[in-house]
């Protein structure tokens, strides 16, 4: 029970007590460093927000209303915008100057009076500076960069918003490129802006992976926004993820100005959707120009060979009728020699043998008639062997007389392969082809 003589106090006298407690012990104003968790501006002009704080397992530790009255508001919006390039939103970090205030019916608040827009700037860097430490430290920060890039990249997995208009700029470039080429884009649809983006990317990354063996590249791709809206790519997980992918990924992420840690660790980096585009396109044009070169080299080296052999056959062929006819001369003079040579002979044995007879008519009367019967067998003796040696015989017995380009053929060496050849026979000429020789091996 309650002693009676004690004080109850009611709900609003505490209230009371505990704010005036507050503006009586409390400084008039701190520094408070903390991340937007909502941000509200209203009809009125003022802006209700909420801060949070979280430990190192990202869990919210403290949590608290503030609020910045449209006077305030006017002016301090404006600046942090312009110093940092974003605005006041949920998911960034602030350093704000605040007030404490207490009231007995909406409880504590704090108002804030002034924003450091170097402190969230130094902020995002630090986080982000942290990020690439520990990429570098597990030694995969330049794994995807290190892949070798597809020479012709046609078949490309998308990872995009459907109704983003950097995506529909991406595919119009690709579609309408001025050189007629031909891509194949997938897209993996994903969120990119607010808390599931990261969950988001990595599981089209995850989608990508189990079709890896269909793709020559990966483009993640994601209009400009505010450093708030691109800050869900400054990410540990999601940048493991690319920086271990197994094909090359082209990220293309917000404007000029914009940079996320994914810059750092994908194998090609360009500032807009667009700008992917424009890489592919280029790459291919790139692969076009080399396999142009190469046609134009054969087709050189092929034009030459041609015109060399040319000029060798042409000249082959004004030395061919030269070269005939000198052979038909060199033949023909050999069998006239071997015609006087055996012509003389069979002179000089007649002689010979007239004389002969000659003598021994006037030293054998007796013997004239056996004698004469003897030499009339030896001349016709003789007569058969000068028809046998001479060339015409020797030709109807069956063995013939070759010549190449008019020359008597005398040894196998000068017979090579595929050489056509004249082939004097006893009623007349054939030309053979030679196919084959074989040399006759010296006995010693």
């Amino acid at each position: 029970m309650t002693d009676q003589h004690e004080h109850i106090y009611t709900l609003t006298e505490l209230n009371l007590d505990i704010r005036s407690a507050i503006e009586t012990n409390l400084p008039s104003e701190y520094w408070v460093s903390a991340e937007i968790s909502e941000c509200h501006p209203n009809r009125n002009g003022h802006c209700y927000l909420e801060l949070i704080d979280k430990d190192r397992q990202g869990r919210t530790s403290a949590r608290q209303r503030a609020i910045i009255w449209s006077n305030t508001y006017n002016l301090l919006h404006p600046y942090f915008e312009q110093v940092t390039g974003e605005r006041l939103a949920a998911g960034i970090k602030v350093l704000v100057l605040v007030s404490i205030t207490y009231h007995e019916l909406y409880g504590m608040s704090l108002i804030i009076h002034d924003i450091n827009p170097t402190y969230t700037i130094g902020e995002a860097a630090r986080r982000r500076a942290e990020i690439l430490a520990q990429l570098e430290e597990d030694g995969i920060i330049n794994d995807n960069k290190e892949l070798p890039l597809p020479l012709i990249p046609q078949r490309i997995a998308i990872i995009s918003s459907e109704t983003a208009a950097g995506y529909g700029d991406f595919i119009n470039q690709l579609q309408n490129n001025n050189y007629g080429y031909v891509f194949y884009p997938v897209l993996f649809a994903a969120t990119m802006q607010g808390e599931r983006t990261e969950t988001s990317v990595i599981e089209a990354l995850n989608r990508i992976n189990t079709h890896i063996e269909h793709f020559d590249c990966v483009v993640i791709i994601r209009g400009g926004g505010s450093t708030s809206e691109l800050a869900s790519f400054d990410s540990y997980p999601l940048a493991c993820n690319i920086a271990q992918f197994p094909i090359p990924i082209i990220v293309g992420i917000g404007h000029e100005r914009d940079e996320t840690v994914l810059d750092y660790v994908a194998a090609v980096r360009v500032k807009t959707p667009t700008a992917a585009a424009e890489w592919l396109i280029e790459r291919m044009r790139l692969a076009d120009m080399a396999l142009q070169a190469s046609r134009q080299q054969i087709v050189d080296i092929v034009s030459n060979r041609l015109l060399r052999e040319n000029n060798r056959l042409q000249q082959l062929t004004a030395h061919v009728p030269f070269m005939v006819a000198q052979r038909i001369h060199n033949a023909n003079a050999t069998l006239q020699n071997h015609a006087h040579v055996i012509g003389r002979s069979i002179s000089e044995k007649i002689n010979s043998e007239h004389n002969r007879l000659s003598l021994l008519s006037h030293l054998l009367p007796e013997r004239a008639t056996m004698l004469l019967r003897q030499e009339q067998q030896q001349l016709n003796n003789l007569a058969q062997t000068i028809a046998l040696l001479s060339p015409d015989a020797t030709l109807a017995r069956g063995y013939s007389l070759v010549t190449h380009n008019n020359k008597v053929v005398r040894t196998i060496d000068s017979l090579p392969t595929d050489t056509t050849v004249e082939i004097h026979i006893a009623d007349g000429t054939a030309q053979a082809q030679i196919t084959a020789t074989s040399k006759k091996q010296n006995n010693e």
